[in-house]
């Protein structure tokens, strides 16, 4: 029998459509959302010096309705991720250390949405113009607002993100 006079090959059945599977889990997003919450971070420092010079004008306006957009959704979608998606495993899988890590990275989550929730009505007061907000109380909250999502996203990305990418290639 030669190539020529091979039998043809039925077409295969169309497969029938289903919904889409969900992504594997990844990392990049969370990296870029620490990413993201530094760049805010940044912009909120620049909104107070701006709204000290200025007030709360178009400007600061937009800016404070940039950063309360940004901390209301994608920063509290990122700790709501991190604590459904990396936390549980690491948890379970027994490492002392790391265990206590993920703890300290829990109630920082806590902390942050404790500190967030005060400065969100002053950043709401210069979103919306109103002259109320109490800039001297945003320029000694921000540092510490600051300073405790610097220490959290270092300690993510340095030892809890690669113990959570290990423990999904191993696993």
């Amino acid at each position: 029998m030669n190539a020529a006079a091979k039998p043809a090959r039925p077409p295969r059945p169309a497969r029938t459509a289903r919904p889409a599977a969900p992504p594997l889990p990844g990392f990049e997003s969370l990296d870029r959302a620490h990413l993201e919450v530094l760049k805010v971070l940044v912009d909120f420092e620049r909104l107070l010096t701006h709204v000290g010079e200025n007030g709360p004008d178009g400007i600061a306006r937009e800016s404070a309705e940039h950063i309360q957009a940004f901390f209301n959704g994608p920063a509290r979608a990122h700790h709501a991720e991190e604590e459904s998606r990396i936390f549980p495993g690491l948890l379970a899988g027994g490492d002392a250390e790391l265990v206590q890590h993920i703890k300290r990275l829990q109630q920082d989550h806590g902390w942050l949405e404790e500190d967030w929730i005060e400065l969100s009505t002053q950043i709401e007061a210069i979103a919306h113009g109103y002259n109320w907000y109490d800039l001297n109380m945003l320029q000694h909250a921000l540092p510490v607002f600051t300073e405790l999502y610097r220490e959290h996203i270092a300690l993510e990305e340095s030892l809890v993100y690669p113990a959570a990418r290990r423990q999904m290639r191993d696993g």
